[in-house]
């Protein structure tokens, strides 16, 4: 029922409207691009812990990977359904749909661990990232990549600031909590903090990148297609260098387990 999933009355809003957004496609292309340099090659199999309605996972399917999208939400996986019903049957064979928490995800996987653990924007939801952080880790078999986006503690005025809400910049200062363009609360973390959660659980970083900086609710919706295309690729510039990364509204933290049993 709606009442038991907060995601229902938002589903289409944030799986169809916001990534037909230029703020939504920065999103995919940036986190994409990055993660083509850690992935190892298809058929590998990944997890999308949080995948929603799989708009950064079914093109990975379609690159060859074998993906198991993961979310609590009914309404959420629907909508994965429903794109994979537009994808060509071998794409929509790889991608398995299983509703969990990513705390009872091993369990409802039977113990499955995956080359790649992807959860992209979901940690931001949670009052406690230690628990979560584990069943991530948890997922990933040795060796294993784990990819995770979360909201940047650091930046958190400047989106009430250059939109002229001076007492919401004051504000942001001294919190790691936001209501964002969902109407949800949200809490950030920092680069360092989640480096050390994996840490503790054998995954070491090997990356982190910024997400989405120059197109973060200043820039218009929708630009001209060449516009869109520089915008792209501006941002993608900007997720790996500094300050520019720092900045960035999220971060991309990439690590890698380890090797041992």
């Amino acid at each position: 029922m709606a009442a038991d999933d907060p995601w229902a009355p938002r589903a289409e809003r944030f799986v169809d409207a916001h990534y037909a957004t230029l703020r939504g496609r920065v999103r995919l292309y940036v986190i994409g691009s990055h993660l083509r340099e850690h992935l190892p090659p298809p058929p590998a199999r990944l997890v999308d812990v949080g995948g929603g309605g799989g708009n950064q996972s079914v093109p990975l399917a379609r690159d060859g990977y074998q993906v198991t999208i993961v979310d609590p939400s009914a309404a959420m996986l629907a909508r994965a359904e429903a794109r994979l019903a537009a994808e060509p049957g071998e794409v929509a064979a790889r991608v398995r749909l299983v509703q969990a928490s990513a705390e009872d995800a091993r369990e409802a996987l039977d113990g499955a661990r995956f080359a790649g653990v992807l959860c992209h924007g979901v940690i931001m939801y949670v009052d406690d990232p230690r628990p979560f952080v584990t069943a991530l880790a948890g997922l990933a078999e040795p060796g294993g990549i784990v990819s995770l986006v979360a909201k940047n503690a650091r930046v958190l005025a400047t989106r009430p600031a250059l939109e002229g809400n001076w007492a919401g910049a004051l504000a942001a200062f001294d919190t790691d909590r936001q209501v964002n363009g969902l109407g949800l609360d949200t809490r950030a973390d920092t680069v360092e903090d989640l480096t050390a959660l994996l840490a503790e659980h054998g995954a070491e970083r090997i990356a982190w990148y910024g997400v989405r900086l120059f197109t973060d609710g200043w820039t218009p919706a929708q630009l001209g297609a060449a516009d869109d295309d520089l915008a792209l690729e501006v941002e993608l510039q900007a997720s790996r260098r500094d300050p520019y990364r720092r900045l960035s509204r999220l971060f991309h933290l990439v690590a890698r387990c380890g090797t041992g049993p």
